[in-house]
């Protein structure tokens, strides 16, 4: 039978990957956003949202220093993942992550969709730095195409349907399909190819999550209820394979929210679905919904220790926008 024998969480932001200096042009950039979540709950625009801001707080918190010790604090979380990815000898990764109408739209905008096809695109350069046409750190300018595990997806799929979990499938990606992806892969997925799998191609179960189109976004309890179902399934699947599984995303983003994150990392470190479930939900949508890949990954991961390596919360502009980044493991 197989194992589960590691767990990885990794934030997938631009900022992750964007040098310092292009941080400002994301904050002017959240400006033009009109639905940013305060660490209230309140939707706001960005001046409202400002309005409410600690701003003398925040002001100590986007100086070219701070950015500077930010984004190092990001290459580093992301070089111990990488470690720590192929110090466990995987035969397969399972994936978790978020699509944001890249490749599932609302024509079919399934709760949980597996993909259990062949091989995938990953999309070189991913996400515009939104300055002129500086390059992200560590991103191919080309795309490519990498293998994923249709036996173990598949596996998956049958094992979550005996379970009582309606989910969706997907066998290939349209390549005519009108998302940001443009046939490819989403950049929740993207980012792991380009970023992590830095020293081989390790064969991948992609799980695509709603966590941010209403109505049919699962709940935490429901992310943490079928993160050990997935488990279930890896222990069940009839071959002698290492396997891994990665949260692909979070924390709180576009507005960050540190006391969210930490109930979340404390809800994680406890694997507490009681915790977990009782995030506030109202402060998770948007960018701050990617959380619920974590809950999935660390119920998977309940029968080992979670170690989180950083907790950086990369703030870019007065009113408190940005994104925070998480690095953990499970094993």
């Amino acid at each position: 039978m197989a194992e589960l024998v590691l767990g990885l969480g990794v934030s997938h932001s631009p900022q992750v990957s964007m040098v310092p200096e292009a941080w400002p042009a994301r904050g002017e950039h959240d400006k033009r956003n009109p639905a940013l979540i305060g660490t209230d709950g309140v939707v706001s625009n960005y001046e409202d949202l400002l309005n409410r801001a600690d701003v003398a707080r925040i002001a100590k918190e986007i100086t070219p220093e701070k950015f500077q010790q930010r984004f190092d604090q990001n290459q580093k979380g992301v070089a111990k993942v990488v470690e720590a990815l192929y110090g466990a000898k995987l035969d397969v990764l399972v994936m978790v992550g978020d699509d944001q109408q890249e490749y599932l739209q609302d024509d079919n905008m399934p709760g949980v969709s597996v993909y259990w096809g062949d091989d995938v695109i990953a999309k070189g350069r991913g996400i515009s730095t939104g300055v002129g046409d500086r390059p992200l750190v560590g991103y191919r300018e080309e795309d490519q195409v990498v293998p994923t595990h249709s036996a173990l997806g598949r596996h998956v799929i049958e094992y979550l349907v005996e379970s009582e979990y309606d989910v969706a499938c997907s066998r290939f990606l349209d390549p005519d399909r009108g998302g940001r992806s443009q046939g490819g892969i989403g950049h929740a997925f993207g980012f792991v190819y380009h970023r992590i799998m830095t020293e081989g191609l390790i064969p991948t179960v992609p799980i695509m999550v709603n966590t941010y189109y209403p109505p049919n976004q699962p709940t935490p309890k429901r992310c943490f209820d079928m993160g050990r179902a997935i488990r279930g399934a890896i222990e069940a699947w009839p071959t002698n394979a290492r396997v891994g599984i990665l949260a692909s995303g979070g924390l709180s983003h576009f507005v960050v929210d540190e006391e969210l994150d930490y109930m979340a990392m404390d809800g994680m470190k406890e694997k507490s679905i009681v915790k977990l479930s009782r995030l506030p939900r109202e402060r998770m949508d948007s960018g701050n919904s990617e959380i619920r890949n974590w809950i999935l990954t660390t119920s998977a991961c309940e029968h080992m220790e979670m170690e989180i390596f950083d907790y950086v919360p990369c703030y870019r502009s007065p009113a408190g926008t940005g994104c925070a980044m998480a690095y953990a493991k499970w094993d």
